[in-house]
């Protein structure tokens, strides 16, 4: 990956909906170079997928919490059942399997109380395997941010 290869990377994570040719423009290539150089990035799997990132209020999902998990049974057949029912939820954006006193984190995305409480119910209290769980209700996002500096 060379310095245009990042210059790519970087503009599209900020602003994905430009052109090829914008794009192209941006970097100093014609844009057959830049179409080539996106495809192969593409290709490679530097570039995983292309997406619209939702405002979440206007979305209907304006409630995040992070909850943390200490499941009560260890190993990796239990962490990946639990996160498997974890990733099943809509309310879930992001799940992680991570090492410390906490064996897992999500990110959620929520309507209001309501749903987090039915959420509750299905995969923290019906769940077997779930010794505690820890919830922190966002009240204020100082950054969100979704690009990696290339």
């Amino acid at each position: 990956m060379d310095r245009i290869d990042r210059k790519i990377l970087n503009l599209m994570q900020h602003d994905a909906s430009r052109t090829n040719v914008q794009l192209a423009d941006a970097v100093g290539l014609s844009p057959s170079s830049c179409l080539r150089r996106v495809q192969r990035l593409r290709k490679a799997g530097v570039i995983d997928r292309i997406v619209a990132i939702l405002h979440p209020a206007k979305a209907g999902r304006s409630l995040k919490a992070l909850v943390t998990v200490e499941l009560k049974l260890h190993g990796e057949a239990h962490m990946r059942r639990f996160l498997e029912k974890a990733c099943a939820e809509e309310a879930v954006s992001q799940a992680y399997g991570v090492t410390g006193e906490t064996d897992v984190v999500l990110m959620l995305r929520l309507r209001d109380m309501e749903e987090f409480d039915a959420l509750c119910d299905r995969i923290f209290r019906d769940e077997n395997n779930v010794a505690r769980f820890f919830t922190m209700v966002v009240i204020r996002t100082a950054k969100d941010e979704t690009a990696i500096r290339i």
